[in-house]
């Protein structure tokens, strides 16, 4: 029998693949539509037109509070639990409270780091826009199913629901054929589904009484399973259906 402590975690979702440098025009646009995409060192300055080095995969960040990196701080929760805006959060590395439910760093900043990408700082922090590197979705305390802490969390479906308002940002703003390849090449990370067990441990839960172990635990992986098809779809069909059109 499955446990209700299963925490299904999910590391990588796409492999990374290697496809030929793709050059992106107006990625690094004038003015004030500069700083939609705020280029640094990793971009390549060839002629007219701004290339992505081949080897550059972003990151794209699902989850709970082990991906959160302060997501938290920026939505209205009655649960003061849910943010780590506050001492001793951050002591030993940053020196302040980040946001991150940790003293130091994230999985998702180890794994930046190793890619050579800039830390990813929270979707939500004010004018943070940089998507060329990814972006982080993840909000503390969140479960795969909406119910849980419905309200106090960013949920899965609404972190989902981010990730399709950036999307369309890249494809107007870099074209569709060098978004769709961004995205293709990135890496999705996810870790979701231990709040959802917790939650009928950590309070006066009836869900049990509707529901069998197994019926709720299929749920959950339901509801998770249908963000990554829909993560998929979006990313891996269309892409391929441009590349048999070539």
């Amino acid at each position: 029998m499955m446990s209700l402590r299963f925490h299904f975690y999910i590391l990588v979702l796409h492999a990374c693949i290697i496809i030929q440098t793709q050059c992106l025009d107006n990625i690094c646009l004038p003015n004030e539509e500069a700083d939609l995409f705020n280029c640094g060192d990793s971009i390549l300055d060839v002629g007219n037109n701004i290339c992505l080095p081949k080897e550059h995969v972003a990151l794209f960040i699902f989850g709970d509070s082990i991906l959160d990196v302060g997501n938290n701080n920026y939505i209205n929760t009655s649960i003061a639990d849910l943010q780590a805006n506050v001492s001793p959060y951050g002591k030993s590395f940053f020196r302040f409270p980040t946001g991150r439910f940790s003293d130091g760093w994230l999985i998702p900043d180890f794994i930046a780091e190793y890619a050579n990408l800039e830390l990813i700082p929270p979707y939500l922090h004010p004018g943070y826009n940089r998507y060329i590197d990814g972006a982080n979705f993840a909000s503390g305390g969140a479960g795969a199913l909406d119910e849980t802490r419905q309200g106090q969390v960013i949920d899965l479906n609404t972190q989902l629901n981010y990730f399709k308002n950036m999307e369309t940002l890249l494809r107007q703003k870099i074209g569709e054929k060098e978004a769709k390849g961004m995205l293709f090449k990135a890496v999705y990370l996810f870790s979701v589904g231990n709040n959802d067990y917790n939650i009928l441990f950590s309070t006066n839960s009836s869900v049990l009484q509707s529901y069998s172990r197994e019926e709720y635990v299929n749920m959950v992986i339901g509801n998770l399973a249908t963000v990554i098809k829909v993560i998929t779809i979006t990313v891996l069909i269309e892409l391929v259906a441009d590349l048999r059109d070539a």
